[in-house]
Formats: structure tokens, sequence, C-alpha cells
């Protein structure tokens, strides 16, 4: 087995010929539906932004902040449910306020109902995001309000779909056809959200500020997981204690079902773990079956509706760029633009959003509708003058897609994680959905508004992660709403 010998320059690429053979349990994913369903637990998923539901279908998500719609959701066991906190774009002290009214309620609707509760804190699987804070409030908030803490935080940001994996303690991230570690990506310079570090027990011990140490994070590594198996997981996970943090490494669904079997069998027997991850861990931890892309046909059975659709795009890494630029070059497409600087900075904003909405709606009866903000960043002191400033364009790019609803798209597109939550929450008044699955497999999921403005009940509406996919795939995403069939 290839070693790092430390620091991302010598770090050697992952899947290679020298790992262990994966190791595969037959039946694994029933054994763990089984697993969740005998001891009656309920999986709950606090998303700091709406894209963490990429990997799941046929599960639930609730963006209201009400125990109500927690226990709607949550009725069966080893049911899911996907709370949009949508952390990700308020600052340390915002996240931990919202972190801990989620979960007091989640823990109040479970003791009122009587099941008990897997809590995921879903976040950036290139490690963006407010890690610290939003663990240490979910340890806080449970153990306030059971009498008792996690007796460790494990640490899983693999996301498989999109090329990020965890080996050898590393997060490596597949840019084109290069794997880099996280730290070499241009995620690593987010202006709210940076970090110097790859190694996940150093990136700890970075987002702490050196309260924890590199050396005190635990480890699960591909040798325990594939030549250990169940057995040799459940032994490092009956020694951690305290809240203690342990990297989970992996690069296939079938490691991580070996994670959570073993996890089974020491939760049984009294252990509680609070999990920090990327989208991957939830269709392990739940047991849930993948499923094929959908296609339109899917979406309208009895035919796709007249109309067309709005495509709504806010996120300015250079991913989107490219699949922005793959899209416009294949046509079909009436472009409307943001001007971000103008939303900022002018007075008579309210007057200027009106404008866009008008030539939105306008667009929207002869062609589907490109609206898009404009491409230059525009960035400002302080990673939380950063946020409010995202925060300002994110709610006006909203209130267009949600006027824009007089105009009666089909369908809707919405391109970015904070982007993906303001126009459904505050364009679209969306309360409560149901995931239908996904369009690209793994990454850019349907949902179907079950508790919404009335215009939106009903429409599909695609969540897509500004960070992930090839160039092509917003291209792709349109294709198949428009009816078309991927070769």
């Amino acid at each position: 087995m290839d070693t790092v010998a430390g620091g991302d320059a010598q770090v050697r690429p992952p899947p290679g010929a020298s790992l262990p053979a994966p190791r595969v349990v037959v039946g694994a994913r029933t054994q763990i539906r089984a697993s969740l369903v005998a001891r009656g637990l309920r999986v709950a998923v606090l998303d700091d932004d709406p894209t963490g539901s990429q990997a799941v279908h046929d599960v639930a998500v609730v963006t209201a902040f009400d125990e109500g719609e927690y226990l709607a959701s949550l009725g069966r066991e080893g049911s899911v449910c996907f709370i949009w906190t949508n952390s990700r774009s308020l600052s340390d002290d915002g996240a931990t306020t919202v972190n801990v009214q989620v979960a007091s309620g989640l823990f109040a609707a479970a003791r009122r109902a009587g099941f008990g509760l897997e809590i995921v804190s879903r976040s950036d699987s290139t490690l963006r995001g407010h890690f610290m804070a939003e663990v240490r409030a979910l340890e806080r908030t449970k153990r306030e309000a059971t009498g008792r803490g996690y007796d460790a935080v494990l640490f899983i940001p693999a996301y498989f779909e999109a090329g990020r994996v965890t080996l050898w303690d590393v997060q490596w991230v597949l840019v084109g056809d290069e794997w880099l570690p996280a730290a070499r990506t241009e995620f690593s310079r987010d202006a709210s959200f940076g970090y110097a570090a790859s190694n996940l027990r150093e990136y700890i011990a970075e987002k702490s500020g050196g309260a924890i140490r590199a050396e005190d994070v635990w480890s699960i590594s591909l040798e325990d997981i594939r030549v250990g198996g169940v057995a040799r997981v459940v032994e490092i996970l009956e020694r951690v204690t305290a809240g203690t943090f342990v990297v989970v490494n992996a690069v296939l669904y079938e490691d991580l079902e070996v994670v959570v079997l073993a996890l089974a069998m020491v939760e049984g027997a009294g252990r509680s773990f609070l999990y920090r991850t990327g989208p991957s861990f939830v269709r392990a931890l739940a047991g849930i079956e993948p499923r094929e892309p959908i296609a339109a046909s899917e979406l309208w059975p009895l035919g796709r509706p007249p109309g067309h659709g709005l495509v709504v795009v806010g996120s300015h890494v250079a991913v989107t760029n490219r699949q922005l630029a793959a899209m416009r070059a294949v046509g079909g497409l009436a472009e409307v633009e943001l001007d971000v600087a103008r939303v900022i900075n002018c007075r008579d904003r309210d007057a200027y959003l009106a404008e866009v909405t008008k030539r939105v709606i306008a667009a929207l009866v002869a062609a589907d509708v490109l609206l898009v903000t404009s491409r230059r960043v525009n960035r400002v002191a302080g990673g939380n003058a950063n946020l409010k400033a995202a925060r300002i364009v994110s709610t006006a790019l909203s209130r267009v897609a949600g006027r824009a609803l007089a105009g009666r798209p089909s369908w809707i597109v919405a391109k970015g994680g904070i982007t993906s939550h303001d126009v459904a929450v505050q364009g679209l008044g969306m309360r409560r959905a149901t995931v239908v699955g996904q369009v690209l497999p793994g990454m850019v999921s349907v949902l179907q508004p079950i508790d919404a403005a009335p215009e939106a009940v009903g429409i599909p509406y695609v969540v897509f992660a500004g960070n992930v996919g090839g160039d092509d795939a917003l291209a792709k995403v349109v294709a198949v709403l428009r009816g078309k069939r991927l070769c």
C-alpha cells in the first residue's frame, strides 16, 4: 500500500493498483434499512445548502423550521428528511443559531413521537462551510436535549459521483482528468471558507484554531475497512470517546456500507455519533438503493406541458462558467442578465428588479430563459462582508425568479447552492418537497414542490450545485427537460 510521506506535494494520486480490493457485503443496503427500522431510527440531515440530496431519491425536503413538518416527513421508521438550513450563506454566529434551532426542534419532535434520530451535518465535499461552529452547536444541543453528548464526530466528506474521495486521510478532487488534493483547487481559496490543508486531520486542526491537534484526530483507513472489515471498524468505534473527531476514508459506496454496518452494531450497544459529511454518506447511512437518471417522460407521464423553462444561475465558480459557455453554444435560450454591481450599490434596486422581471416574463413567451448574474466577482473586505453581499444578490435573483412565475415556466433549474435555496424558499415559497431523483447520476436533483406558492406546486425544480459536473452538464440538464434523451 502506498503511503503519504507528509505534505500535499508528496501525496500520490488516488485510486491505484496497490489499493486493497473492495470489501463487498452482500445485501448490505437491505441489512442497513432493516437495522434502522428495528431500532426505530430516522435520519435527519441538516443541509447547509440545498444540494445534499444529490445522491438520494424518494426522500423529503423541508425548508420550514417547524416540528410539525419534521414529524410529517419522518413518520416512518428508516425515513430520511433533509432540512435546508442554508447556513453556508450565514456568518459563524448565524450558522450556530440556525443549527441549534433546527436540532432542538428535531430532538423535541423525536421525543414527542418516541423515535430515535441519526443526525447528519451535511456540508461541502470540497471542505467549505462553518465546520467547527456547526459541529459544536449540534454537540451542545444533543447534550442539552438528551443529557448526553456524542462519543465521536465522524468526518466523511466523500462525494463519489462528483469525483471527491478520501484516501490516506487526504480529500481528493477530480478536476478534469487530474486528481488534486483539495487545497490545490479553487475551492480552497473561497473568500469566506478558505483553507490550507488537504489532509483532513490537519484540516480539523486548522479549523479548530489549534484547539485540536492533528495527531489527536482518529482515522478509519481504507485498510481498516477493506482488510479488517466490519469487525475492525467496530473495534475503532468502540474506543473513541468524548466527541473525538474521526476521519473516514472511502472511495466507493461499498467502503461506506462497511462503516455503516459497524455503526449499527456499536450504536445498538448504546454508542452515539454525529456525522459531518458530503452527500454520499447519507445514501449509505439510510441504505438507499441507486436508481437510474430521470427522463422527461417520468417527470411528465401524461406528456410534456406547453411553455418554456427558466434557468437561474448565481454561482460564480469556474466550473459553472464553463458550463454556461457550453449551454450558450447549444443555443435556444433567451438571456437576461442581473447586474451584480447595480444590485449591491444602486438606490433604485426595486425598480431595477421590476425591469429585469418584466424582461424575463416577456422572454418566456417565446423561449427558454437564462437568468444569470453578471460574471464579474465583486469581492468586499472580510468573509462575513462577502457573505452579506452574496445574500443581497441571491435575494434579488430569487425575487425575480419568484415574480417570473407569472410567466408560467414549465420547469425551473437553479444553479448554485445558495441560489437553489433562495429561489426555492424566497421565490417559490417552498416549505416542503420530495426528491424525485436525479437528472444526472448522483449530481443534479429534481424536486417536486408539495407545499409552495400555488403556481410552483408540481413544477419540476432542479437543484444543481455550482461546483459539480462536466463542462456540458448544464446543457445536458436542459436537454433532458426539453424532452431529449441523453446518449
